[in-house]
């Protein structure tokens, strides 16, 4: 017979052969029997079904006649029918790729439903964590529990911060015979990952609407968690789920003195890479540049060239006249302006007498600014990177992109902010359009050009001259 039991975030197996265990066990003198991931739990059991062999489960806390029933019917639509059907056919563990504004939610709700066990919905934010837990009470009518921001209430359905989740797992790894990750591209962080590792959990989802990482490590999901299940892309949703919409890039020239300035800076920070040998779009060639740049005078002064090209490409004059004119265009709409720094956030803010919202924003009054949005009382925000995720703006109809990474996940995400369906002030279906500015004959061509491989770009994109 084989003795289960949780033990710190691990599987203790007493009674067992090394060689019949799943990979990553071993004997552990502290406890005089074999230790391994707790995550493995399921494969442990299926495994000692398989060769006749009793089990003693004192690992499980969960009960498994504790059903999760909504209190209302909701009819899915197709494709979110179609993701749970997927999930389930895959053994109710994988992850669900669906666009910002398709209703990642109401899966989880559906799988939840479906799979009858205690879940921890874990999501990187604590607005989220607001936001899942709302939803979930409305939807089963019971006590939801909260760990994250001064909460630390444990129940059978209970919602968690990546952060409390990675604090909190080593103990409560052994409640849940379901774990929901929210924007599960947060998951692969070196620290992240043994939340999944510390949960028993047999049954996992994943969601996002961007799941591919640039550091490759999404691969790590596919034994955590479970592949890919169900996918769909803005493409193939927009028009009969979400927004109609269009993206439109719009370069400007930099002045003669802005010019002269980015090429002499520019310059400086080339010389300095060819000297060390250093690629910055090589793998590990940023990291490498860091280190060489710390390492002498003309190093740190090559790396203050750096911040001095993006400075002047990311706050040229000609992008804020162009956003003035954007701005009288497209008046009356719900309009958000992203940048990729709190700098040019302020300064827009500043000379444009917007609202800004930033990560130094404090709680109340960034739910203000967003009421007020959503209300249409302040018509247009600017934010630097704190809304690219983890916010609901279904009045949202316009973005505009005055600087931001190279990474397809940032920008597809500041994309899904405007793409929630409606209808405009005139009782329109609404027209969702995202303006991405481009400082013309600078770095920003090629890191608009890496941000944009993705389909919503193929389908929905036309590119205009300076104005």
């Amino acid at each position: 017979m084989w003795t289960l039991r949780f033990h710190g975030g691990t599987l203790v197996v007493q009674g067992a052969d090394l060689d019949l265990l799943p990979p990553g066990f071993a004997f552990d003198d502290r406890v005089g029997h074999l230790r391994g991931p707790a995550w493995r739990y399921a494969e442990v059991v299926r495994g000692a079904k398989r060769l006749g062999i009793p089990v003693q489960d004192d690992a499980r806390a969960w009960p498994l006649d504790q059903p999760m029933r909504p209190l209302a019917r909701r009819a899915p639509r197709p494709y979110q029918a179609e993701a749970l059907v997927a999930w389930r056919e895959a053994g109710r563990r994988g992850s669900v790729v669906l666009p910002t504004g398709a209703g990642k939610t109401f899966v989880a709700e559906l799988c939840i439903a479906d799979t009858g066990r205690p879940t921890l919905v874990v999501a990187p934010t604590l607005d989220l964590v607001g936001q899942w837990h709302a939803r979930l009470a409305a939807t089963f009518a019971q006590p939801v529990g909260i760990l994250g921001g001064g909460h630390h209430e444990v129940q059978p359905l209970t919602v968690s911060t990546y952060d409390s989740a990675w604090l909190h797992l080593h103990r409560y790894g052994d409640r849940f015979g379901l774990v929901v990750f929210d924007e599960v591209h947060h998951l692969p962080a070196p620290a992240y990952l043994t939340i999944a590792e510390a949960a028993m959990a047999p049954f996992r989802l994943g969601l996002t609407a961007t799941l591919e990482r640039e550091d490759g490590r999404h691969e790590a999901l596919s034994e955590l968690v479970g592949p890919v299940v169900y996918r769909k892309e803005i493409t193939e949703l927009a028009g009969d789920f979400l927004a109609d919409y269009e993206t439109v890039r719009l370069e400007v020239q930099l002045s003669d003195d802005e010019q002269s300035r980015y090429d002499a800076a520019r310059g400086q920070l080339t010389d300095f890479l060819a000297s060390q040998g250093i690629r910055l779009g090589a793998p590990g060639g940023w990291q490498a540049f860091l280190r060489a740049s710390a390492r002498s005078r003309i190093g740190r002064a090559a790396f203050q060239a750096y911040q001095e090209s993006r400075r002047i490409a990311h706050g040229t004059e000609r992008k804020l006249d162009l956003l003035d004119a954007l701005l009288v265009q497209e008046k009356g709409r719900r309009t958000i302006v992203f940048t990729h720094d709190n700098a040019t956030a302020y300064r827009v803010s500043r000379d444009f007498l917007l609202p800004c919202i930033s990560h130094q924003t404090d709680v109340k009054e960034r739910r203000a600014i967003l009421d007020a949005f959503e209300a249409g009382t302040l018509p247009t925000i600017v934010t630097s990177r704190v809304l690219n995720e983890g916010v609901d703006l279904p009045a949202a109809e316009i973005a505009v992109v005055l600087s931001g990474t190279g990474t397809v996940r940032e920008h597809v995400q500041r994309l899904g902010r405007i793409l929630r369906p409606g209808v405009d002030a005139q009782g329109h279906r609404k027209q969702a359009v995202l303006y991405e500015l481009v400082a013309a004959n600078t770095a920003e061509e090629r890191t608009s050009a890496r941000r944009r491989r993705h389909a919503a770009w193929e389908e929905g994109g036309s590119d205009r001259a300076d104005r």
